[in-house]
């Protein structure tokens, strides 16, 4: 991957397209095109839904800048940690699906009777230098009497998970709260006084959600994306440490307010409002959160997670999509969905200007960008073992099969090695 600082890749190609745009398609009739993988997107929480259109940028960066970008603060200004590959790793993994008990019932592949194992043996290479794995006996000691919190929808909750687990080879966690549909949970490691948190806020915005157990909704959501969620908020300056993340849920079908007032929807039927995109919605709940970060005077430490792909083949999650691979894909394989573009686009920019402010503010805030290694593990996602035993009795039943969220153990362990990096690096 191109070793270029994020800043000047992004302005560069920034100010290219905003201020020379006539000349450029003047003089060189210049164009990026756009690929879109052959999946769609799915719901990110437990249910399916109908994916909508969505815009797409043509100004914006191409796909491979959207993901071969260099980031600063990584933990090193010679070794992005984030630019590696995958390669075999032949020893145990950190935990198994009987060594932690917090693994969610969806992602426990080998419970569910997953028959292959090979995708929990490879391992994440930074091209220029080593990342050490997650080592939770030095985690626990350097977060003696702290606390973390986790905050963004179901992908959050499956790396909150993966993080529980691993500490809790060390010491198992004691849990201390969960509401009625364990989204919200709260647990404490009690010889090192570190308490760990998820809170479930999917548009990390305030957000009337109308849907039930199964995931069926009676009604748009109500989205004010001037008003971030109480639910994290009135707890945040308790956090010494604090992930956010967003993204998938932008794709439902949501009126947009602000003021109070309706500006517009997405994917609303008729014409009653505006449809004003998903990007529009993402960039503006982004610049309240880093609005309501930079006005906090947090003492800790602030990360916010990239989006994370799918890999959907043959259909989406509601049409049969699929997903059988048990080998990592090869660089370039898969690329970005149309969704994961559009969150791309607007993440890197925002996450870019808000990093620089921190910087003068003296905040410390920091990308933990997992979309190019996960981009390539096409084989960590449950697929059809998001069940106990499908095929037990029928090995042709027909299945709907989970290709966005990730097995535990698995992948997404990994995400928590370059998790470990950033905190070390301070």
């Amino acid at each position: 991957m191109k070793q270029n600082w994020w800043k000047s890749a992004y302005k560069q190609n920034h100010f290219v397209f905003k201020l020379g745009i006539s000349i450029l398609l003047v003089g060189f009739g210049l164009r990026f095109l756009f690929s879109q993988s052959s999946s769609e997107i799915p719901n990110v929480s437990d249910d399916n839904i109908n994916t909508p259109v969505v815009d797409i940028d043509d100004s914006a960066e191409s796909p491979k800048d959207l993901i071969q970008i260099h980031h600063k603060g990584n933990g090193s200004e010679k070794c992005d940690i984030f630019d590696g590959e995958w390669l075999p790793n032949p020893g145990s993994p950190a935990y198994t699906n009987n060594t932690c008990r917090w693994i969610e019932s969806h992602q426990n592949c080998m419970g569910n009777g997953r028959p292959d194992t090979g995708y929990m043996y490879w391992k994440w290479k930074p091209k220029a230098c080593e990342l050490p794995r997650f080592d939770a006996k030095k985690f626990l000691e350097m977060m003696r009497d702290k606390s973390w919190a986790f905050v963004g929808d179901s992908i959050t909750r499956n790396h909150l998970q993966s993080f529980i687990c691993l500490l809790s080879q060390v010491e198992d966690a004691v849990e201390l709260y969960h509401d009625n549909d364990y989204k919200n949970r709260k647990w404490h490691f009690r010889s090192y006084n570190l308490t760990v948190s998820v809170i479930w806020s999917p548009f990390l915005a305030k957000a009337d959600i109308f849907e039930d157990i199964n995931g069926v909704s009676s009604s748009e959501i109500q989205l004010h994306m001037d008003v971030l969620d109480k639910q994290w908020t009135e707890q945040f300056h308790t956090w010494d440490y604090v992930l956010f993340s967003s993204g998938k849920w932008f794709i439902k079908t949501t009126i947009y307010y602000e003021n109070n007032s309706i500006l517009g929807c997405h994917g609303c039927e008729g014409d009653k409002y505006a449809d004003l995109g998903i990007n529009f919605a993402y960039r503006k709940m982004l610049k309240s959160l880093f609005k309501f970060i930079m006005e906090s005077n947090h003492k800790g430490m602030i990360f916010y997670r990239t989006s994370t792909p799918d890999h959907f083949e043959h259909g989406s999650w509601s049409t049969g999509g699929t997903c059988d691979r048990t080998v990592p894909a090869d660089e370039g394989e898969f690329e970005l969905t149309d969704l994961n573009r559009i969150l791309r686009e607007v993440e890197l920019p925002e996450f870019s200007k808000a990093e620089d402010e921190a910087f003068e503010k003296g905040l410390k805030l920091k990308l933990i960008d997992v979309m190019p290694l996960s981009l390539v593990r096409p084989d960590g996602h449950p697929g059809p073992y998001r069940h106990f035993y499908p095929f037990a009795k029928d090995k042709k039943a027909k299945v709907q099969y989970d290709c966005l969220h990730w097995c535990l153990p698995g992948p997404i362990d990994y995400w928590n090695d370059l998790l470990m990096n950033l905190v070390v690096s301070g």
